[in-house]
């Protein structure tokens, strides 16, 4: 849009000094004009080299998290057994669940073993 932006005012101030047929002020406010334009041009890359850059740590981190987040239900799970195991009355239910659980896979291996 800013490209744009500065085209068409270059288009118009081109127009209206050759109109007053000065030549040399039509170079000279056209080197102007596109000196700002490559000044902005480069400016807009380092910004948008900074984003990208900002995008990539910000997508290594959330990978990190995941991993991190996985890790750590992977941790309550085990301690939530665990702590049933030892007493707990509060994940007996879940924990005859995943043993019996464990059982019927166990079968199932023998079973296959056995075959």
């Amino acid at each position: 849009m800013f490209l744009i932006k500065v085209i068409l005012t270059l288009c118009n101030d081109v127009m209206k000094l050759a109109v007053m047929g000065g030549i040399t002020e039509i170079v000279d406010s056209l080197e102007g004009k596109l000196i700002k334009l490559a000044n902005k041009l480069v400016s807009l890359q380092r910004a948008n080299q900074r984003m990208e850059d900002e995008i990539t740590q910000s997508a290594s981190l959330v990978s990190r998290q995941q991993e991190e987040i996985a890790m750590l239900k992977q941790q309550n799970d085990t301690l939530r057994m665990a702590n049933s195991l030892l007493g707990s009355d509060d994940n007996k239910r879940e924990t005859k669940l995943r043993i019996n659980s464990l059982i019927r896979e166990i079968d199932y291996c023998i079973a296959q073993l056995s075959d």
